[in-house]
């Protein structure tokens, strides 16, 4: 028999997760995916598996290189798994305001009425 971990133990381990009742807890929400199915926290991984998590909306897609159990420092963690997760496009930050700053004037209205309407249609609508 091949040895195996628990895969919330072994993400907590390799620090996807700051406590193992996190990883649990993301188990449960469905978060987690092993080999494409959804997994429950006691699920068993071996190396080769991929380890799929959805962390803030975009997916984290890892290969289990080795098995922890226990958690260990940040460089031993980076020999663990294998990331191979699709660099993510840089989204432009529309009409954002500092916090604090106060209530926008009307030409700042304007100015982020119109990165909104930009960004819905389509850039060639600059001539208005």
């Amino acid at each position: 028999m091949s040895p195996t971990a628990r895969v919330d133990s072994w993400l907590w381990a390799v620090r996807v997760y700051k406590t193992r009742s996190a990883a649990t807890t993301a188990c449960r929400a469905g978060h987690v995916r092993v080999n494409g199915d959804k997994v429950k926290a006691a699920q068993a991984i071996k190396i080769g598996d991929e380890v799929r998590i959805r962390i803030s909306g975009f997916d984290r897609i890892l290969f289990v290189r080795q098995l922890l159990v226990k958690r260990v420092g940040a460089p031993l963690a980076a020999v663990a798994y294998d990331d191979r997760t699709p660099e993510r496009e840089p989204q432009a930050a529309l009409g954002l305001r500092d916090r604090g700053a106060g209530r926008p004037t009307k030409r700042e209205r304007r100015e982020i009425d119109r990165l909104h309407a930009r960004s819905e249609r389509g850039s060639d609508d600059f001539l208005r």
